[in-house]
């Protein structure tokens, strides 16, 4: 009787562990096949309808590749909007701002090689190499100084040292939630070694899938981008991922680190615009309040650093474009170089 009724308990464990691996096989086929449909859908559809999207501005000859610049607008004075880290498409993503600034002033987009039309590249990422290929692409494009740079997040960092190494080539600098140079903390290495598996992610179609299943359309309809637009932004948004841009993201902390080596010139007027999502979001990365990462920030720049908290996320254009505008006429009818 005894052994019958170890027998009779073995039974079903062993069934239910037949069934588990039954359901375990099952989701392991799903997420292959899964993978594989996107993977297709990435090398096919998704990547025909980026073909069919064309440069809206120049391609420039810079080092060993091809820089995209756009422009907008024919005012005397000439502002330079500079991309986030990871944004797809800038020459639409700042649409909306370019084509209200452009109804006073000239308006021009770098694209930095691994971003939007531009060609990837194989020179090492430094802030110093962003500045001159900055430079190099207004020069080459027909774009003369002194500009007013409009940087928006690790932007702000190569227009700090733009300033700081050319100080009479910069009229302004006008901060959009800009990356603090006020501290530096060395990326951690697993950090960096985790950095590829976006590549695969790409590869697989998921983030091709995932934006367009996470933009909210009606929100950038109301922030002034057209429909044409929006699909734009969202095809390349599924095509980001590249070495060069890996390497912007694994080189960010030192792209910080060597910029706070250079003194911010007292000469070149700075304005920060502060989202306000950004002033009041604790960040577990900071050993500091978001407040602090703030004014620290505006302490290196000097006294006459100015800044303005607005509403809205860390991407403070899609829904300010008309206080931006006020604070560039502004900032512009102090400066008198």
């Amino acid at each position: 009787m005894k052994s019958r009724h170890k027998n009779d308990q073995i039974k079903p464990r062993g069934k239910r562990g037949k069934i588990i691996m039954l359901i375990f096989k099952i989701i392991i086929l799903v997420m292959v096949v899964s993978m594989l449909v996107g993977a297709i859908l990435q090398a096919t559809l998704f990547t025909s309808q980026k073909n069919t999207i064309l440069p809206v501005g120049q391609l420039i000859a810079v080092e060993d590749g091809l820089m995209h610049v756009s422009s907008m607008g024919e005012g005397k004075e000439t502002i330079v909007l500079l991309p986030g880290m990871g944004i797809g498409l800038p020459s639409v993503d700042f649409a909306p701002l370019m084509r209200k600034l452009s109804e006073k002033y000239t308006v021009v987009v770098v694209e930095y090689f691994g971003v939007g039309f531009s060609s990837t590249t194989s020179i090492p990422r430094t802030s110093a190499q962003y500045v001159e290929e900055i430079r190099s692409a207004l020069s080459n494009a027909g774009f003369n100084g002194p500009y007013v740079l409009m940087p928006h997040s690790i932007s702000s960092v190569f227009s700090e040292y733009y300033a700081s190494l050319y100080p009479d080539e910069i009229k302004a600098i006008i901060s959009l939630d800009g990356t603090s140079t006020a501290m530096y903390e060395k990326m951690p290495n697993f950090v960096k070694s985790m950095l590829p598996i976006a590549k695969l992610q790409q590869a697989v179609g998921m983030t091709s899938l995932l934006a367009r299943l996470i933009t909210n359309t009606k929100d950038l309809l109301s922030y002034g981008y057209t429909e044409q637009e929006i699909k734009d932004m969202i095809v390349f948004s599924g095509f980001a991922i590249n070495n060069t841009l890996l390497e912007q993201i694994s080189e960010s902390a030192e792209f910080v680190g060597q910029t706070l080596k250079l003194p911010f010139p007292a000469s070149v007027p700075y304005f920060k615009v502060i989202s306000k999502q950004t002033y009041e979001k604790p960040n577990k990365q900071l050993r500091m309040t978001p407040q602090e990462y703030q004014f620290k920030h505006l302490e290196r720049i000097g006294v006459h650093a100015r800044f303005e908290i607005l509403e809205g996320s860390h991407f403070i254009y899609f829904n300010n474009v008309d206080r931006i505008v006020a604070i560039t006429d502004e900032v512009l009818a102090n400066t008198s170089n």
